[in-house]
């Protein structure tokens, strides 16, 4: 099955089009294939509150599957812990890894719609990366998103949003997704 110009992402023809000339000029990059990409975004919801309340998996699994299109992988402690009332294998958490497709349509809902519809946004974190050209942003609500029906929602979750891209430094990521619309604090 062969791809049409048509059927791609409109975050991926912006990457094609405008990301990739202005990365090669600013970075100096001699070849297109030495640019920095979005290799994959990893969307995490950790539920501590799981161990004692096991319909907030379910609950999870359902917004996780509507926010991204993709059914998420329910993630279990690897460890015991008393003091957290913690058993080993008790579902604590939800996490999905979107690629290609999927991956530039969940980029461009979250710039375009959901960051903006934040209560109080100002921007991102110009802060939250790790030094290999990786992204991590952490939202404190789900239901910013619009597949998210509000009167549906028993509980507010916070997830974690990573962005993995080939970038080899902090500054080369920051200008890759600044170029994608990624609203930076400044």
């Amino acid at each position: 099955m062969t791809q049409t110009e048509n059927s791609q992402p409109r975050f991926r023809k912006k990457y094609d089009a405008t990301v990739v000339p202005a990365l090669m000029k600013k970075f100096g990059y001699d070849n297109p294939m030495r640019v920095p990409r979005l290799q994959k975004i990893v969307i995490n919801m950790g539920l501590g509150a799981a161990a004692k309340n096991p319909k907030l998996i379910d609950a999870a699994v359902t917004e996780l599957t509507a926010i991204t299109g993709q059914k998420p992988v329910v993630t279990r402690a690897k460890k015991s812990i008393a003091a957290f009332q913690l058993r080993e294998n008790v579902p604590i958490g939800v996490m999905v890894t979107l690629r290609r497709e999927r991956m530039w349509e969940f980029a461009d809902r979250l710039i375009t719609l959901a960051l903006p519809r934040t209560r109080d946004f100002r921007g991102v974190s110009a802060r939250a990366f790790d030094g290999a050209g990786n992204y991590t942003l952490g939202m404190k609500e789900q239901i910013v998103f619009p597949e998210i029906d509000f009167d549906k929602v028993d509980s507010i979750k916070g997830m974690n949003i990573t962005f993995v891209t080939t970038a080899g430094t902090n500054e080369e990521c920051r200008e890759l997704l600044a170029l994608l619309g990624m609203p930076f604090r400044s």
